[in-house]
C-alpha cells in the first residue's frame, strides 16, 4: 500500500480532471451529492491501476439521467431498475447509482431494490469494508464508516457488519472474498473465513453465470493459489468444482505417490510464470490465459479415478489423461464455460503426457509431425503445460526433461519452417482425389484423402507424381 498523503493526491488529480470534474460540477450545480465509490476509491491507495470509475449520490435515476446527458457522447438505463445510469464521457465510461438501503428475502440473491438517503448507509451495505469508502467530489472528503482504511493497511478482508448477514443477503459475497483475497494479496478475517465455510451450502441459490465469472475472475488474477486453496479449505470447492479437492489422495505407509493436489497449484503457478515470460504476438500467448490455467489446475482431475496400487510400493494412474479429459468437459460443461474454452481444456488435459515418451528415444520426424498436428492452434499452450508440469525436485531428472523439451521445440520450429507444418494437408487435394481414383464425394474419398495426410506426416512433402502414384498404388491393394 503506498503513503496515504500520496494516494490523497492522486484522487485529488484524478478528480479535478476529465469526466470525474465534469460530473462533480454538474452534480454541485443541481444540488445533488456525488462521491466516487468502491474499487476506485481502493484502489488508489494500494497504488493499483483504476480501471473502472464508479459514483454513488442522492439522485434518483431519472435525475441521473438527466444531469448527465447534457455532458455525455452516450447513455445507458439498462441498469435502472437498481438504480444505476451508466454512460461515456470523454472517452471513459462511468456507472452512478442512487444510494441503495436494498433488502433481501434469503432464497434468492435478488434484493428488494430500496433506495437509501445518506452516503454512509449506502457503504455500510457493501460487500467488504475496503470496498466500503467513497470520496466525496468536488469537496475531496474521504468518507470510511466501516473503518476500511484501517483493513486496507493490515491487508485484511471482512464484511463492514456480521459476515453472516453479508453472506446471507448475498451468498456470491463468499467467492468475491475468495478472489478478492487473492486478487488483493490480502488474508480473509477469521471470522469471515469461518462464515463461509459455515454458509457454504447457500452458494446453491447464486446462477452457474454468476458462479463461473468469480472462478474464472479468481484464476486471472496475478497469484490465484492461496484464493483456490482458500476455495478448498472452505468447502465451497466441493460443492463447485469437486474434483480439486478430490485430489487430496489419501497416502498410506506401503504406497507413495507425490501429493497430487499440491503438485497440481504449483503446475498453476509454473504455467502462469511461463505465460507471463511467453506472452506475445509471436506465441498468441496472452496474460492472463484462462485456457491455459484451467488447464494447468485440472491436468491431473483424471488421477483419483485411474489410482491403483501396485506390487512393490508404487502406485499407477494409468490414462489419467484420457480420463481428466473426459471429466474436464463434463465439468466445464455443468459452469457453463463456452465450446472453445471446453475444447481447448479438454485437448491439452488429454495431451499433456504426450511428450513424455519423448525422453524414452528420439521421435522420428514423423512423431514430431504428429505432435503438432495433434496439438493443433494449443501448441503454444500444450509447450507451456508439459514444462510447468515437471515439478520434480530432482535438479538433473528435471533439467533432463527441460533440454528434452528445448529439443522438441527446436526441431518443431525447424520442420515448420521447412514444411510449413501448421497447415499441414495431403499432397493431393480431395478434387484431384476424385478426378485420379474416378470417385464422387464419398467415404472412400475421405479414407483415401486419411491415407494421403498419413503419408504426409510419415514421409514430409511428396511431389504430386509421387503422391499420385502412392495413391493409386493403395487404391489397388484396397480394392483387390
Amino acid at each position: 500500500m503506498q503513503p496515504v498523503q500520496q494516494s490523497l493526491e492522486f484522487l485529488g488529480k484524478l478528480a479535478a480532471s476529465g469526466p470525474v470534474a465534469t460530473l462533480a460540477a454538474a452534480f454541485a450545480a443541481a444540488g445533488h451529492e456525488l462521491a466516487l465509490v468502491g474499487g476506485p476509491v481502493r484502489d488508489a491507495f494500494l497504488g493499483r491501476p483504476i480501471t473502472d470509475l464508479d459514483f454513488t449520490t442522492d439522485a434518483t435515476p431519472d435525475q441521473i439521467l438527466a444531469l448527465v446527458t447534457p455532458v455525455s457522447q452516450a447513455q445507458w438505463d439498462v441498469g435502472r431498475a437498481f438504480g444505476t445510469i451508466a454512460a461515456r464521457i470523454d472517452g471513459e465510461t462511468v456507472e452512478i447509482t442512487t444510494y441503495r438501503s436494498d433488502s433481501y428475502d434469503g432464497t434468492t440473491r435478488k434484493p428488494a431494490v430500496e433506495f437509501g438517503d445518506s452516503l454512509e448507509g449506502d457503504l455500510r451495505r457493501r460487500d467488504f469494508t475496503v470496498n466500503a469508502m467513497a470520496l466525496r467530489v468536488p469537496e475531496l472528503v474521504l468518507v470510511d464508516p466501516a473503518h476500511g482504511m484501517d483493513d486496507l493497511i493490515a491487508g485484511v478482508l471482512r464484511t463492514p457488519g456480521a459476515p453472516e448477514v453479508s453472506f446471507g443477503d448475498d451468498p456470491l459475497r463468499m467467492l468475491r472474498a475468495i478472489r478478492f483475497s487473492a486478487q488483493l494479496g490480502f488474508t480473509v478475517a477469521p471470522d469471515t473465513a469461518i462464515a463461509i465455510s459455515e454458509m457454504r451450502d447457500s452458494i446453491g441459490i447464486v446462477s452457474i453465470e454468476r458462479v463461473n465469472d468469480e472462478l474464472s475472475k479468481l484464476l486471472k488474477t496475478d497469484a490465484p493459489r492461496a484464493g483456490v486453496e482458500l476455495l478448498v479449505e472452505s468447502g465451497l470447492a466441493e460443492l463447485i468444482i469437486p474434483e480439486i479437492p478430490a485430489l487430496q489422495l489419501e497416502m498410506d505407509e506401503h504406497h507413495h505417490h507425490k501429493d497430487v493436489y499440491q503438485h497440481s497449484l504449483t503446475v498453476l503457478d509454473q504455467a502462469i510464470e511461463l505465460e507471463k515470460a511467453r506472452a506475445g504476438s509471436e506465441t498468441g500467448i496472452t496474460s492472463p490465459d484462462l485456457v491455459l490455467r484451467l488447464a494447468a489446475l485440472l491436468h491431473d482431475i483424471g488421477k483419483p479415478a485411474t489410482k491403483r496400487n501396485e506390487p512393490g510400493g508404487q502406485v499407477s494412474f494409468h490414462h489419467h489423461d484420457v480420463v481428466g479429459s473426459k471429466l474436464a468437459k463434463r465439468r466445464l460443461r455443468e459452469l457453463r464455460f463456452d465450446n472453445d474454452t471446453i475444447a481447448a481444456v479438454s485437448r491439452l488435459i488429454e495431451l499433456h503426457l504426450r511428450f513424455f515418451g519423448y525422453t524414452d528415444g528420439a521421435w522420428t520426424d514423423s512423431a514430431v509431425r504428429r505432435y503438432v498436428r495433434d496439438a493443433g492452434d494449443q501448441l503454444q499452450r500444450l509447450h507451456i503445460l508439459t514444462r510447468a508440469d515437471v515439478t520434480t525436485r530432482n535438479r538433473r531428472k528435471a533439467d533432463r526433461l527441460s533440454f528434452a523439451y528445448d529439443d522438441l521445440e527446436e526441431r518443431i520450429a525447424t520442420l515448420a519452417a521447412e514444411e510449413e507444418m501448421a497447415s499441414v494437408r495431403p499432397d493431393l487435394d480431395g478434387e484431384q482425389i476424385m478426378a485420379i481414383l474416378d470417385l464422387k464425394p464419398s467415404r472412400a474419398v475421405g479414407e483415401a484423402y486419411a491415407f494421403l495426410l498419413e503419408l504426409r506426416l510419415d514421409e514430409g512433402p511428396l511431389s504430386e507424381e509421387e503422391a499420385t502414384a502412392r495413391l493409386k498404388e493403395w487404391w489397388a491393394a484396397r480394392t483387390a
